[in-house]
């Protein structure tokens, strides 16, 4: 499968999250070609400030693996990562990361701080970005759109 590939099925993902009421960021875990994990937010259901999709999907992937260390793996992920999975990644020693939308406000990659390349730390990740960006961001758009509607009044 191609990297847009993976990304689509971290936007189904994220669509799943959008239909809880979660914030729309979905991820995918692959190693050598396979779909490992497949997580999405899930912090308004756990009520769990970490629940974000790239630390759900880290976890699984080494309760899955027996170990800490996800070497080979790739995360596809509709969302450029916070600083917080930036971390996580980084700690987690994945290879590479691949994300859709970029997000100038909040996070960690490219867009406000660069974590997951800096050469002061001991491991950097190799980074993709845009894959998807107009899907990926669009679905976040959508959701923030919809929730700051107001609800829609009968006035007669």
């Amino acid at each position: 499968m191609t990297d847009e590939a993976y990304m689509r099925e971290a936007l189904a993902e994220a669509r799943k999250a959008a239909a809880l009421g979660e914030v729309p960021i979905g991820a995918v875990l692959v190693r050598a070609g396979e779909i490992l994990v497949r997580a999405h937010n899930l912090r308004e259901t756990t009520h769990d400030a970490t629940a974000h999709a790239e630390v759900l999907a880290i976890r699984e992937a080494g309760r899955l693996l027996g170990g800490w260390r996800l070497t080979g793996c790739t995360l596809y992920v509709t969302l450029e990562p916070c600083p917080m999975c930036a971390g996580a990644l980084l700690q987690s020693r994945l290879d590479r990361v691949v994300f859709g939308a970029r997000d100038p406000k909040a996070w960690a990659d490219r867009s406000l701080l660069e974590i997951l390349q800096n050469p002061g730390l001991n491991h950097q990740v190799e980074v993709r970005e845009g894959v998807l960006a107009s899907e990926c961001g669009e679905v976040v758009r959508d959701f923030f759109r919809a929730r700051r509607r107001p609800a829609q009044q009968d006035w007669r």
